[in-house]
């Protein structure tokens, strides 16, 4: 694994430049017996869904099945907050950093106007593997490529090209051949359709309303190969958005931009409505880590989100 793990990361960070194919990243294995890993933890395993352009009205709007049952069965807020301005590549950024745009500078939205191959700070993916933890994320669009570096993530991969771009069916297929074999304990999956139709159609059109009832089927199913891989009770879920959107856009202060679902269920979580806690998008990353037992970087802004979740209690390591 060793030399296919050296020819994609070469292929990854050549690809980088825009007019090639995939972007896919392997990590050398971690080191396991020179690392401490957490005594303490909620679990052993997070899998974080971004539904991109999901507005949190959508779900009922729609009739989102999947995500009506988390929601039943887990904590949520339909009220939790994105950056500003609230654009894809600069909101993901600040939900896997902790940090707002003007600390993380990743300003840029597109892979012509980028300003960096691979972003060097933190991410949840690098303090997560610091730690002993596997990681691997399933992005969508080939603008997430700088999010891609090399030794935070066990295995990665993203569309090429200038606009690539992957359907919920292809990227939940691909995760579930990956789970097939192997077990992230931070599992990031990246679904793009409710964003694509919002940008075609418009926000809460009915082309818009069947890419949200796709993704959400989408949803069950990678859900379904999460629970073969890890266990029933094994897991904990996290579902939140990058942004909403009005009419044909977002980015705006609108709350329709700006307002994100965030919710969580599974192995720790209390049923509860979170309607009395302040979420925002930069403590996503912060209660991934929380769930694993690690405490973030000192220098994030964000917090986690401990109100959803019942108290620490030991774990058997993986």
């Amino acid at each position: 694994m060793g030399i296919r793990a050296v020819i994609l990361i070469l292929t990854a960070l050549t690809g980088l430049s825009g007019c090639a194919g995939p972007h896919y990243v392997l990590s050398r294995p971690l080191d396991l017996p020179t690392m401490t890993a957490p005594t303490v933890s909620v679990t052993r395993n997070v899998v974080l869904v971004s539904i991109d352009g999901l507005r949190p009205d959508a779900i009922d709007r729609f009739a989102a099945p999947t995500l009506q049952q988390l929601m039943r069965e887990g904590s949520y807020s339909l009220d939790a907050r994105t950056i500003m301005p609230s654009t894809t590549l600069p909101s993901h950024t600040s939900m896997l950093s902790g940090e707002p745009p003007d600390q993380h500078g990743v300003l840029w939205n597109n892979v012509t106007s980028a300003k960096a191959d691979v972003v060097e700070f933190s991410t949840v993916f690098s303090v997560a593997r610091a730690h002993g933890y596997r990681t691997a994320a399933f992005f969508s669009k080939a603008k997430f490529s700088p999010l891609q570096r090399p030794g935070t993530l066990d295995y990665s991969q993203a569309p090429g090209g200038w606009f690539g771009r992957w359907s919920r069916s292809l990227t939940v297929h691909d995760v579930r051949s990956h789970l097939e074999t192997e077990r992230p304990n931070g599992l990031f999956v990246h679904l793009s359709d409710p964003d694509r139709a919002g940008h075609s159609s418009g926000w809460m059109s009915d082309a818009y309303g069947r890419a949200v009832q796709a993704t959400d089927a989408a949803l069950g199913r990678l859900l379904a190969a999460a629970e073969e891989a890890y266990g029933a009770g094994n897991y904990s879920v996290l579902v939140t958005a990058d942004h909403g959107g009005h009419g044909y856009g977002h980015g705006t202060s609108d709350a329709h931009d700006v307002t994100i679902p965030w919710i969580v269920w599974g192995r720790g979580v209390n049923a509860r409505s979170l309607k009395d806690v302040s979420i925002d998008t930069i403590d996503t990353a912060p209660t991934v880590l929380w769930l694993l037992g690690v405490e973030a970087p000192e220098g994030w802004d964000g917090e986690p989100v401990v109100e959803a979740f019942r108290p620490l209690a030991p774990t058997a390591a993986d």
